[in-house]
């Protein structure tokens, strides 16, 4: 029971790193645009994180990211051990990239961990393939899909409002920059906070807590939901630099398309079960509406950085998680 604990306590600071890790992602279009102040946005993003519990509770009435999460490893091989070694190795890779400023994924951290220590206990038949390959085919197609759609939004915004008088546009983008903003924070709040419910399950399913991982006692959504957005208002402004000015400079305008671009990738993968990066997609929106200004002012070096980045979180999270597992058991 002590170690069920530990683990369930470990979870939630990992969800409270991955609110501050992640703050940058839902408020630097509107902190570098001056819509919001800094500790204006990152208040606003926490209310609309926690939102999203109500959101999955009572209007989609499931926590499906967490479900798959949760079956990344076959239930018959995972155990409390390798559940611990795996949040352990997705602190510290969290904590290590928050340090350098570099926006990883918390998601695929945490993903990586598990898969990493379920093969250091079990071997490589502990770790469902199908599972762990759609979610590594959206490392790619999360921020691919994030600037399509930032494309099209923006071509569509541009012919909207192509005789508008310029002032006049500014005003307006900037109120619908807080619609916008408000929207990326419900998903990521409901695409974030059910990767650590789905670890909190299977660690009470091996507990004999629950009867099976996709039975979710409402205690754990609700301590998930919350947690996050208090990591949220803890800010991350490390990552707010990177994500708000080095990949693009941004205007309201653009970053009302950016940001809706985000949540609109964000809500699909919702409905398709599948844990993505908040962190690739409002990456990938943003490149897309830096490059319909011109091709050059998107910084593809410091694209270039980030995608290596994504690359290394999956192996780099799994050989610590397998290095954790074997130095302690």
């Amino acid at each position: 029971m002590s170690l069920l604990i530990l683990i369930i306590v470990l979870a939630l600071i990992f969800d409270y790193i991955n609110g501050f890790h992640d703050a940058a992602n839902a408020v630097a279009a509107v902190v570098s645009t001056k819509v919001l102040t800094p500790f204006q946005a990152v208040v606003w993003a926490a209310f609309f994180n926690f939102v999203a519990f109500f959101i999955a509770k009572y209007l989609i009435g499931e926590f499906g990211i967490a479900n798959t999460v949760a079956k990344t490893v076959y239930p018959e091989f995972i155990t409390l051990p390798i559940i611990l070694a795996g949040v352990i190795a997705a602190i510290i890779w969290n904590l290590l990239t928050w340090w350098l400023g570099i926006p990883s994924s918390s998601s695929h951290t945490l993903i990586g961990g598990f898969a990493g220590a379920a093969i250091a206990g079990t071997g490589f038949s502990a770790i469902h393939g199908l599972v762990i390959l759609k979610i590594a085919v959206f490392i790619f197609f999360a921020p691919l899909i994030g600037m399509l759609i930032a494309i099209l939004l923006m071509f569509l915004t541009l012919n909207m409002w192509k005789k508008a008088r310029f002032h006049q546009a500014e005003a307006w983008f900037r109120r619908l920059q807080l619609v916008a903003s408000a929207l990326f924070c419900v998903g990521h709040g409901l695409n974030d906070s059910q990767k650590v419910m789905g670890i909190i399950a299977a660690a009470l399913f091996v507990a004999d807590e629950i009867p099976d991982i996709t039975t979710i006692p409402t205690w754990v959504p609700f301590s998930c939901f919350t947690v996050i957005a208090l990591g949220t208002m803890s800010g991350g402004w490390r990552i707010v630099k990177t994500m708000g000015s080095r990949i693009t400079k941004l205007t309201p305008l653009e970053g009302v398309v950016a940001e809706t671009a985000g949540a609109l990738t964000l809500f699909l993968t919702e409905i398709l079960k599948i844990p993505v990066s908040t962190t690739h997609t409002i990456t990938g929106a943003i490149i897309g509406v830096g490059s319909v200004k011109r091709l050059s002012a998107v910084r593809w070096g410091v694209t270039k950085d980030l995608l290596v980045a994504w690359l290394l979180t999956i192996p780099v999270s799994a050989l610590m998680a397998m290095g954790i597992y074997l130095l302690f058991y």
